[in-house]
C-alpha cells in the first residue's frame, strides 16, 4: 500500500495516504464479503501487510504471480477461483469503494446476471467499478482511465442502474474521498475521517 492510490497525496499528504488505501480496501472487502451471493472474496497482491489484513476479514490472498499491472492481476485472480470451481460466475471490483453498501452490490451482481459480460461505470462516468462473466465467459478486464469505452467496444453490456452510489464511488482524489463520507463509509474509513480533516487543514507545499 506504500504506493497506493498517489492521486490522493496532494489532499491527504504522503503520511496518511498508505492507512486510507488500506482502510478503503478493508471496507470494500468487508461489505462485498456480507452479501450472501458472494461466494469467496479473492485479492491479488504481494503486499504482506495488505493480505494480512484482508485475509483476517475472510479474503483469499492470491500473489500476483503475473506482476504485469491491474488488468494482468484481475484475469489471474478470475482464474483462480475457477480453478476450484470452473462453473462459477465472476466480478472484478475496484479495492477503493469505501463506501460499499451490501444491498447496493446485491442490487448489482442481480442484474449482472442476465447478461454475459457487464460492467458498471464509476461516479464520473469515465471509467469502471465493477466487471463480471458469466459462468465460461473469460472477464476480460479492462479497467483504468477511461475504461468504461473500452468494455463497451469489449462488448460488455453497461449496467443503467439507479440507487448504486456506493458502487460507483471510488476513490482517486480528495473530492472523491468527500464524496465517499457524504455517502457513508464502512468502519475503518471512518475513522479516518479526522486525520484527513486534519491533513486538508495544513498548508500545502
Amino acid at each position: 500500500m506504500a504506493r497506493a492510490k498517489s492521486r490522493l497525496a496532494p489532499a491527504a499528504g504522503d503520511a496518511l495516504r498508505p492507512g486510507l488505501a488500506l482502510a478503503f480496501a478493508q471496507d470494500t472487502v468487508a461489505a462485498a464479503l456480507s452479501v450472501a451471493e458472494v461466494r469467496d472474496v479473492v485479492v491479488v497482491t504481494d503486499d504482506e501487510a495488505a493480505g494480512a489484513a484482508l485475509a483476517a476479514l475472510g479474503a483469499r490472498i492470491v500473489p500476483d504471480a503475473p506482476a504485469a499491472g491491474l488488468n494482468a492481476a484481475l484475469a489471474y485472480g478470475a482464474r483462480s477461483v475457477r480453478v476450484r470451481r470452473p462453473d462459477a460466475a465472476v466480478a472484478a471490483l475496484n479495492a477503493d469503494l469505501p463506501a460499499l453498501r451490501p444491498a447496493e452490490l446485491r442490487r448489482v451482481l442481480s442484474r449482472a446476471a442476465e447478461f454475459p459480460r457487464a460492467f458498471l461505470t464509476d461516479a464520473a462516468g469515465i471509467g469502471t467499478t465493477f466487471l463480471s462473466a458469466a459462468p465460461e465467459v473469460e472477464l476480460r478486464p479492462s479497467f483504468g482511465g477511461p475504461s468504461r469505452i473500452r468494455h463497451i467496444i469489449s462488448g460488455a453490456e453497461e449496467l443503467l442502474l439507479e440507487w448504486v452510489d456506493s458502487v460507483r464511488q471510488d476513490v482517486d482524489t480528495g473530492d472523491d474521498l468527500r464524496a465517499a463520507f457524504a455517502l457513508g463509509t464502512g468502519p475503518r474509513t471512518a475513522a479516518l475521517r479526522g486525520a484527513f480533516s486534519d491533513a486538508l487543514r495544513q498548508p500545502q507545499c
